[in-house]
């Protein structure tokens, strides 16, 4: 394709960001087409810090364990826990073991030391507690949460006793069985307990909701959104093991679906509290439907960045990431007539494009779609350039020294 895109390309920078959108959005998303790559990510964590220190951006929220994160946060802010026991225990998928995830911990630790709590940095994950083989028990978030609120409310408000939730809620292997994943049958998830757990579930968010001004007053607003998402936590995994247990052609689609739901209500709670920067898969943070074909089976599901867009509008931004090479991977020069193979033509070895700008200067032309030889990689659809608000490309993606497989 012999198109002229120079004045579409601009230096991987916070101004130039913030030159493309009409003003700063709430929710500022980029996303990697692949997981496990550290020079990712060091692209990321160098446009999160411009962000953080020229564009006011406090909290820093990554696809990885909502509940984990919070071992995260807790270092960064307060010091708590080693960089190694944060490493491995803060983070789900495998991301632990990524240097540049590490450097990050390191870095917004290093930020927020000497600083009032009201301008320290605050780190999240915003994934449920979900991996590939299937989900977490619900135990940790519904036992806190009625923790949170047997110290907060006289005792005949509690749906419930400890004791009896414990009790229903049983041994934690039965909710994390990995055959269940393909197998419904060996779901607890529309087992009696299982039932009565989601309306209790339903009972205690009902209750915190209720007595919310008593709640922040008695203990603070910080442990209030904690409470919250656990809340959400307890609510969303008892409604994702009921799913697992479907045995309907629109099990898969569901899950997909929830898992999104969940990333979303996530970002947007956090999205209350103040401007967020967030990172994860393309995929997660599209605008347009996803789409996945597992055998005959094709699915489609609204990500979470479809519905924080649709709740949001344009506070809501994002920056797909597309690469050129990845050799260890054998993914070779991109063809010329395809998207990233205009890009890979460009001199720099990382440029931000203007996508909609882009999308207009192709409007004439019919893009090829990119192969990925790797099932690793996804490669952009030129059909959804403009879905974009800009694109960050990476020319050359050499071996990680560390990573992990992500989900």
């Amino acid at each position: 394709m012999a198109i002229d895109i120079e004045d579409t390309t601009h230096a991987v920078e916070a101004a130039a960001v913030m030159g493309l959108l009409p003003a700063r959005p709430r929710v500022l998303a980029l996303g990697e087409p692949t997981h496990g790559e550290d020079t990712l990510l060091d692209v990321r964590n160098d446009l999160f810090r411009q962000l953080v220190e020229k564009e006011g951006y406090r909290t820093i929220a990554i696809e990885s364990g909502c509940l984990a994160g919070l071992i995260v946060d807790d270092h960064i802010t307060s010091g708590e826990g080693s960089l190694d026991e944060v490493m491995e225990h803060g983070f789900t998928h495998g991301f632990g073991a990524s240097a540049a995830n590490r450097e990050l911990v390191r870095w917004m630790r290093a930020y927020n030391d000497g600083r009032p709590a009201s301008e320290q940095l605050r780190f999240a994950g915003f994934d449920g507690p979900l991996e590939i083989t299937g989900a977490e028990s619900p135990r940790q978030a519904l036992t806190a949460l009625h923790a949170y609120l047997a110290a907060g409310v006289d005792a005949d408000l509690l749906p419930c006793t400890a004791e009896a939730l414990d009790r229903l809620l049983g041994p934690d292997g039965s909710w994390t069985e990995p055959a269940a994943m393909r197998d419904p049958t060996r779901s607890v998830g529309r087992s009696a307990a299982a039932t009565e757990l989601r309306l209790l579930a339903d009972d205690l968010v009902a209750l915190l909701d209720e007595r919310t001004p008593h709640l922040i007053t008695l203990t603070s607003r910080e442990e209030w959104h904690r409470a919250r998402l656990y809340g959400r936590t307890a609510t969303g995994l008892l409604r994702y093991h009921f799913w697992m247990a479907d045995t309907s052609p629109s099990r898969m689609a569901r899950l997909v679906g929830l898992r999104g739901r969940m990333m979303a209500d996530n970002v947007l709670a956090l999205a209350e509290r103040g401007p967020v920067l967030v990172f994860a898969h393309n995929g997660h943070l599209q605008r347009n439907k996803s789409t996945m074909t597992l055998g005959d089976l094709r699915l489609e599901w609204w990500s979470a960045g479809a519905l924080v867009s649709a709740h949001l509008g344009e506070r809501y931004a994002f920056l797909a990431m597309a690469l050129g090479t990845i050799p260890h991977q054998g993914v070779d020069t991109p063809p010329q007539d395809t998207v990233e193979g205009l890009l890979y033509a460009q001199p720099e070895d990382r440029h931000l494009v203007d996508a909609p700008r882009l999308a207009a200067a192709l409007a004439d032309t019919r893009p090829a779609h990119r192969v990925s030889p790797w099932f690793g990689y996804s490669p952009l659809d030129p059909t959804h350039l403009a879905d974009s608000d800009g694109i960050v490309f990476v020319k050359h993606v050499p071996r990680s020294p560390s990573g992990g497989p992500g989900a």
